[in-house]
């Protein structure tokens, strides 16, 4: 009998051996990587965009936001890239009208929600879900929020504002790659290694 139990004490660790080995390995990538991807995932765009193609405001047109009595769906075929980002428009006129003056058709804070700016958080605005107040586009991330807005505007505007110039300086222009992250972050690490042996000797 005790035989036998130590037969099956060394078969299992003959089998959890190699999977500890494994997972193990794992854990210690998953914890050089984290930093990386946490990094990597938690840069915020200036200008909202869509995860999947990257393109503003899912590539809705801005300007027909005001031409128009709903919002356009933008085309490849007129894209303008401003802020580090591609911008669609419906028509070529309608571009060259953005180009000419960006701030007046793009959405204020950058797309981003102005009631969660003005509560001190960011998130994303939809581009759905938008209102013109005082000839300036605002997305709101719902439609309570939108009423939320209306009920309190200018106090509101003030305190987004106020909010969106602390916030801003953090938020990148131009998304850094998942890649680009872990050469920054490989560059660091070999310069800290190299700081610290120096020291040593």
């Amino acid at each position: 009998m005790a035989a036998m139990m130590r037969q099956k004490r060394k078969q299992n660790l003959t089998i959890t051996g190699p999977i500890r080995t494994v997972f193990g390995a794992l854990c210690w990538a998953l914890l050089l990587v984290w930093p990386i991807a946490a990094r990597a995932g938690a840069l915020v765009q200036t200008v909202v965009t869509d995860p999947l193609s990257g393109v503003a405001i899912e590539g809705f047109d801005p300007v027909s936001y005001f031409t128009e009595p709903v919002p356009l769906p933008g085309l490849p075929d007129y894209e303008y890239v401003w802020q580090g980002v591609p911008w669609y428009f419906a028509t070529a006129a309608n571009r060259d009208v953005f180009i000419r003056n960006p701030d007046v058709y793009a959405p204020q804070y950058g797309g981003h929600c102005v009631m969660s700016l003005s509560r001190g958080f960011l998130s994303d605005g939809k581009p759905r879900l938008f209102l013109i107040e005082g000839l300036k586009l605002y997305m709101f991330y719902s439609v309570a929020n939108r009423e939320a807005f209306l009920a309190g505007e200018e106090v509101v505007v003030a305190t987004a504002t106020g909010n969106w110039t602390k916030l801003e300086p953090g938020l990148t222009g131009e998304e850094q790659s998942f890649a680009d992250a872990v050469m920054e972050r490989s560059t660091q690490e070999a310069h800290t290694v190299e700081a610290a042996s120096s020291a040593g000797h």
